[in-house]
């Protein structure tokens, strides 16, 4: 497996991958950033700074995260998430079959190892509150209104 690090608006994201694909990015709040970025994880990383500048709503590469099955199947129904837009536990939970799972789903989500690119974050309580994001709630925060079609706009 290969490493790279990064540095973005919300931390140093670090990307995990190999010729089977990439097996995770997180982000850190404390890190160097790699000198040289493997041929491997070059695309990866053009992506997701694409993805920063704005330019880039949708990832087009080849996924190798660990986990279990369950755990798959929740990450392949966060991908069917539309940028800009969110889901609750609940709703997630119903698309996979079973509105008991609840939990589970939430659980799954929470360990899902491939930040931003499998959009766990666009994930939020039945209520509309901000919940459960293992990289902070400020990320998750920042993340939503980056992806908001609605800017805030300055009034001074």
């Amino acid at each position: 497996m290969e490493t790279a690090v990064i540095k973005t608006p919300l931390g140093f994201a670090k990307f995990i991958g190999d010729e089977n694909g990439l097996a995770s990015i997180s982000v850190l709040d404390d890190e160097k950033p790699t000198p040289i970025i493997p041929e491997v994880l070059e695309d990866a990383v053009y992506q997701l700074q694409e993805y920063f500048e704005g330019s880039r709503k949708a990832f087009q590469l080849s996924l190798n995260p660990h986990g279990t099955d369950f755990q798959k199947k929740v990450w392949d129904a966060l991908l069917n998430i539309p940028y800009g837009k969110t889901a609750s536990y609940l709703e997630l939970s119903k698309k996979l079959g079973d509105v008991k799972a609840i939990r589970a789903v939430a659980a799954a989500n929470g360990k899902n190892p491939l930040w931003i690119v499998v959009p766990c974050h666009r994930v939020i309580g039945s209520n509309g509150d901000l919940v459960g994001y293992a990289g902070g709630l400020h990320r998750k925060k920042w993340l939503l209104e980056h992806e908001s079609p609605v800017k805030q706009q300055s009034l001074f």
